[in-house]
């Protein structure tokens, strides 16, 4: 990694600062990576810019988990839980002025979301019934819209809840209708080449609190105040508050800490993600720096390692070398992967003791998350019942303890993971070592995280990778990991739409359980009956390990002083409710 120190002096958010208005207020925040994209429908990053400039129908809190009002200021549910009909506030508005109305709900979801020529994440979770069929969307009136469900589905309100939970948002019909309409050289629409990080900001239409004022390439993204966004405060004052966030570009952690510390950031990470390793430093600095720790449990979501498990082939060869796929699709293997990992020296050392383990992809926050008191699998430390596990299942060792398989192959297999997250490569290192100790290879190759994204998701060209998914308390958001055919179903991909095809790949039985389950799940209206579905996916997922997961960290972030009106929670950090956040000098 290249640390780029010159961005604490040269091009710092301070001397950025201090070219605005001095009455302007401002939150200078941080993130490690350039944005992939301003077109939601391509989104697969977190965080994003969408965090800042969309909203749903609804707004999830993030500290009660209940669902509010948004876009939608209310809405009504059949007596057979098959119709829904939201009605919009009075008087909304896109950025640029425009009217935001019914028009621009059914558009989003009969023209985008449902479309299948475009490829968007947010389409799998409103998947409804074993046939996956969409809802029916109907414009009642300028402020009404109707949804009609083939069946009761449980998590429908959930998928409507905007960024916060990578759902649906609501998108401009009159800025975007031509170009899902129109086609590009490709023979795809025009609207999956539009709206990338190279368009002009005015170009980008909203209905969040900030709209998108510049963009310099690893520099910054600033955003500003919406002037039509809905929200206003007791007083009738629009809302947000703060009238410019700045949300600067670091790709080294290291330099992220000396640029808060210098006092150039106002927090280290406004969505719960500051480094374990960072808060020892940092917890002594706190009063004399004029900040705050918060401080959570776990963060919800996932860390994982995860092995090419599709036996497909594209233009007759093979995605994975066939001597490495029997491995990965040997579920004794995996086991013995998990049993080698030290997961509790990983709490104890990358993460400075402020850390969980991590059992499930359902987050701990979710009242639908079983633990190892209710009977789930875990995979405690046992570098001897690894290779127990290894040897019952035809694998070898030379003389030099090196693990070969049954031909007499070597085990070795490369570790992908993205560089800009330090913690995670940590991790890695972690996890090379330990399989070191049951005679396996393997090669550490942090990546750019776009590149790592174009390998899981085109071409597919990978073995083994160490990654992370946002979660939350509804685990339908997660269904487009579990649908086999889902777009980050990446343990064994199925080609997404305009990919080339692929010849022979082939779903387990177990896989196809976790599906059916999930469907199951969706349909079920009891919350009792519903756990007890979601407690079999997870034990599915445990036994199976398509993903052997590792462990959390700790919410945290820390805030200057100068920011008031954070309501901190593990769900959603610091910034969930930025419309409300006011800062002072």
């Amino acid at each position: 990694m290249i640390c780029v120190t010159f961005a604490l002096f040269g091009c710092s958010p301070q001397s950025f600062k201090s070219q605005a208005a001095e009455n302007l207020s401002q939150l200078v925040t941080v993130t490690l990576a350039d944005p992939k994209t301003f077109n939601w429908v391509l989104n697969q990053e977190f965080p994003h810019v969408f965090l800042f400039t969309y909203e749903g129908l609804t707004f999830e809190n993030r500290v009660t988990g209940e669902i509010e009002p948004a876009l939608a200021e209310s809405w009504e549910i059949s007596k057979d839980k098959k119709r829904v009909v939201f009605t919009l506030r009075e008087n909304l508005k896109w950025s640029n002025g425009e009217p935001l109305t019914a028009d621009d709900v059914v558009f989003t979801y009969e023209d985008v979301v449902f479309n299948k020529e475009i490829p968007t994440d947010a389409r799998d979770s409103l998947k409804i019934g074993t046939s996956g069929a969409f809802p029916k969307v109907r414009k009642v009136d300028e402020r009404r819209v109707e949804f009609i469900l083939p069946e009761p589905f449980a998590p429908f309100l959930r998928t409507t809840t905007g960024t916060q939970n990578d759902a649906v948002i609501i998108l401009p019909k009159h800025a975007l209708q031509d170009a899902v309409k129109s086609k590009n050289s490709e023979g795809k629409p025009k609207l999956m080449s539009i709206w990338g990080v190279d368009a002009k900001p005015d170009e980008i239409i909203v209905n969040g609190p900030y709209k998108i004022e510049s963009y310099t390439t690893s520099e910054r993204v600033v955003f500003r105040r919406n002037p039509y966004y809905w929200r206003r405060d007791a007083q009738g004052d629009r809302l947000p508050y703060i009238e410019r966030v700045i949300w600067q570009i670091t790709e080294n952690m290291d330099t992220q800490l000396l640029q808060f510390r210098s006092k150039d950031l106002d927090t280290t990470d406004g969505w719960g993600r500051m480094r374990p390793e960072d808060f020892p430093l940092l917890k002594r600095e706190e009063k004399r720096g004029k900040f705050k720790i918060y401080t959570g449990e776990g963060r919800p979501g996932t860390n994982f390692i995860a092995f090419n498990l599709n036996k497909g082939r594209r233009n007759s060869r093979p995605l994975i070398d066939p001597i490495k796929s029997r491995w990965f699709n040997n579920v004794a293997f995996r086991q013995a992967v998990a049993y080698a990992i030290d997961r509790q020296t990983m709490i104890n050392n990358t993460l400075r003791g402020l850390g969980e383990l991590q059992n499930s992809p359902i987050s701990v926050q979710s009242p639908y998350y079983i633990s190892p008191k209710e009977g789930l699998k875990v995979y405690e430390y046992n570098p001897e019942k690894s290779k127990k596990l290894l040897l019952g299942a035809g694998f070898k060792y030379n003389e030099k303890g090196a693990l070969l398989d049954a031909e007499g192959n070597p085990v070795r297999f490369s570790l992908i993971t993205n560089a800009e997250n330090q913690t995670r490569v940590s991790i890695g290192a972690t996890i090379k070592q330990n399989l070191s100790q049951i005679g396996i290879q393997v090669d550490l190759n942090p990546m750019a995280f776009n590149t790592l994204v174009d390998k899981l998701a085109n071409t597919l060209d990978w073995e083994c990778y160490l990654l992370g998914f946002t979660g939350g308390v509804e685990p339908h958001s997660g269904a487009n990991v579990w649908f086999t055919d889902g777009g980050l179903h990446s343990f064994n991909q199925a080609p997404q739409v305009g990919q080339t095809p692929i010849e022979g790949r082939e779903v387990y039985p177990w896989e196809q359980e976790i599906a059916d389950l999930y469907v199951k799940a969706s349909q079920e209206l009891d919350e009792t009956k519903r756990k007890a579905i979601y407690a079999e996916t997870q034990r599915i997922t445990q036994e199976y390990l398509p993903m052997i997961y590792l462990v959390n960290a700790l919410s945290m972030s820390a805030v200057r002083d100068r920011v008031s009106g954070i309501k901190y929670s593990s769900l959603g950090g610091a910034f969930w409710n930025i419309y409300e956040l006011k800062v002072s000098d």
